[in-house]
């Protein structure tokens, strides 16, 4: 029988000595200084991280899409500006189909929207109106009056065309992540935050994922790379860790995670 939690520390394991392997041959092949290898390994995870875990981090419904980075300043072309590889959920299961029954095509669509854009600004990334429009098979007009709907219901999806109000969609994450360790239960995050169940249970069990990672001392890049979220969120989430101090069930669920846990990483190998 294969122990998941086993596999998961050797994927632990191999990160790291394949990141002193490549540091090594930058020093010693290249003649590059210690701080020149470690730059370079930092641009080769951000470049490369999302292509190599989408092998095994691709679920049925998603799909892999080139996107503008997030750091692009308003105002470059589109053709110029530079790109990031993307996991999107084009087909969330269940609970698309929930929301059709609910709210019917427009609304599936709505939902859809916000879910992909944040998706994409989680790792990096920005959508704009022409890739959803591609992407849902849709006009642009269609997808403009959708996103007057959501703004009427006080959600901002995360789109290029709002990318200097993208400060309030970083505070989304922390201020979600901050609810829970301060004892907010998903639901009432969820409907506070216009976020559904399911986004707020993912955000959380990120944050869980990389705290246990952190207290093993991992950089942020593993990190980012193991949890498979972005360099940034990672960085969020480590803020949140070190600096909000949890309810006293909320850290007693935390301390009871990492126990199991440590637990299960000391098994050997089934």
């Amino acid at each position: 029988m294969i122990n998941n939690t086993s596999l998961k520390r050797w994927e632990r394991a191999k990160a790291k000595s394949l990141d002193q392997q490549f540091l090594g041959e930058m020093r010693d092949g290249l003649n590059c200084s210690r701080f020149e290898a470690q730059a370079i390994l930092d641009k080769v995870h951000e470049v490369f991280a999302p292509l190599l875990s989408a092998s095994y981090r691709l679920r049925p419904g998603q799909i892999l899409v080139s996107v503008v980075d997030a750091s692009v300043p308003a105002g470059v072309a589109l053709s110029e500006a530079s790109q990031k590889l993307v996991r999107l959920t084009l087909d969330g299961g269940e609970e698309d189909l929930e929301v059709r029954k609910k709210q019917g095509v427009s609304g599936l669509r709505q939902h859809r929207l916000e879910r992909m854009a944040e998706e994409a600004f989680q790792q990096g990334g920005l959508l704009t109106l022409e890739d959803l429009a591609k992407l849902f098979n849709c006009g642009v007009r269609t997808l403009v009056r959708d996103l007057g709907q959501l703004r009427q219901r006080g959600i901002e999806p995360a789109l290029r065309s709002r990318v200097r109000d993208m400060g309030r969609a970083v505070t989304h994450r922390r201020q979600i992540v901050q609810q829970w360790l301060q004892g907010g239960e998903y639901s009432e995050i969820a409907r506070e935050q216009y976020h559904s169940v399911a986004s707020v249970a993912r955000y959380v069990d990120q944050f869980k994922r990389c705290g246990h990672l952190f207290e093993e001392a991992f950089d942020l890049h593993t990190v980012a790379f193991l949890v498979g979220i972005s360099p940034s969120l990672a960085r969020q989430f480590h803020q949140l860790w070190s600096e909000v101090e949890p309810v006293e069930h909320r850290r007693q669920e935390l301390q009871t995670q990492g126990e199991k846990n440590n637990s299960l990483d000391r098994k050997p190998p089934s």
